[in-house]
C-alpha cells in the first residue's frame, strides 16, 4: 500500500467527525472524496479548507442507504480520484431521544437501513477496488460504531444502539473474510463526543450533562475521534484488524 497513491472516501463529511477525519487524512497525503447527503455548502467547505492546505480533495453527493447511489459514488471516485485505498464509514443517524414504547417499525427501520446497510454496501464496493483478486493492491476499513453498542443507551436510543451493535459484528466478520486479500477492517467507537449529532437526538447540550459521568472528566472533541480513525487507517496498526477503540474518557 505504501507505494500506491492514497485515496480515502470518507462518508458523511460534510461535518463533526467525519469532516475532522478528511481534514486529518488530507494532512498524512490522502486525496479525499468528502461524501454528503445534504449540505453541499459544508461538503465544499471542507474540500476548500483541504485545498487551502495543499492537498487534492472532491465532493461528491450520495444517499448512502441508496444501493444505486453507493454504486455511483465509488465510479465518480474511481474516474476522479482513482482506486480507493481507505474508506470511513463515518454516515449515521439517529431520531429523538424515546423509550421503546414509542418507537416505530418506519423508525427502526431507517436507523438500521442508514446505519448498518450503508456501511455494508459501501464496504462491498471498496473490497471489489481493494482486494487481490479483483487486481487491488489491499486498503484499509475503519467502521464508526459506537459506545452505545456496550452500554444500550436505555431510554434514549436503544434502536440506534442496536444499529452499532451490528456494525460491530460485521467488522468482526468481514475482518476475517478479507484478511487473505491484505485489507483490514477495524472499527472505532466514540463515546461522548462533541457533535451537532446531539441536536438531532433532541438534546443540544447532552454533552455537558453527561460528562461528569466520564471518568476523565470531559466529553470528547471530533479531532479525538480522528486520531484513532488516522492510526487503524495508517500503517502504524499493519497488524490490527478486527479491532475496536474507544474513545470515550473511560465510560
Amino acid at each position: 500500500m505504501t507505494n500506491n497513491p492514497l485515496i480515502a472516501i470518507v462518508t458523511g463529511a460534510s461535518r463533526g467527525i467525519g469532516r475532522a477525519t478528511a481534514l486529518l487524512l488530507a494532512k498524512h497525503g490522502y486525496k479525499i472524496c468528502v461524501n454528503y447527503h445534504k449540505n453541499q455548502s459544508a461538503a465544499l467547505e471542507v474540500v476548500t479548507s483541504i485545498k487551502h492546505a495543499g492537498g487534492q480533495a472532491i465532493a461528491i453527493q450520495a444517499d448512502i442507504s441508496d444501493e444505486k447511489q453507493v454504486v455511483q459514488l465509488f465510479e465518480q471516485v474511481d474516474n476522479q480520484l482513482g482506486r480507493i485505498t481507505a474508506l470511513v464509514n463515518n454516515a449515521g443517524i439517529l431520531f429523538t431521544q424515546s423509550p421503546i414504547e414509542d418507537l416505530n417499525a418506519e423508525r427502526i427501520n431507517t436507523v438500521f437501513k442508514t446505519n448498518v446497510t450503508d456501511t455494508i454496501l459501501c464496504c462491498r464496493e471498496a473490497v471489489k477496488r481493494m482486494s487481490h483478486q479483483h487486481g487491488g493492491s489491499g486498503g484499509s476499513i475503519v467502521n464508526l460504531s459506537s459506545r452505545a453498542a456496550v452500554l444500550g443507551s436505555a431510554h434514549e436510543y436503544i434502536d440506534y444502539a442496536a444499529s452499532k451493535g451490528a456494525i460491530d459484528s460485521f467488522t468482526i466478520g468481514l475482518a476475517q473474510e478479507v484478511a487473505q486479500q491484505c485489507i483490514r477492517v477495524n472499527a472505532v467507537r466514540p463515546g461522548v463526543i462533541d457533535t451537532e449529532m446531539h441536536a438531532d437526538g433532541g438534546e443540544p447540550n447532552r454533552v455537558h450533562r453527561l460528562k461528569t459521568l466520564i471518568p476523565l472528566q470531559r466529553y470528547g472533541t471530533t479531532d479525538d475521534v480522528a486520531a484513532a480513525i488516522y492510526w487503524l487507517i495508517s500503517e502504524q496498526s499493519a497488524y490490527s484488524t478486527g479491532t475496536f477503540i474507544d474513545v470515550s474518557g473511560g465510560r
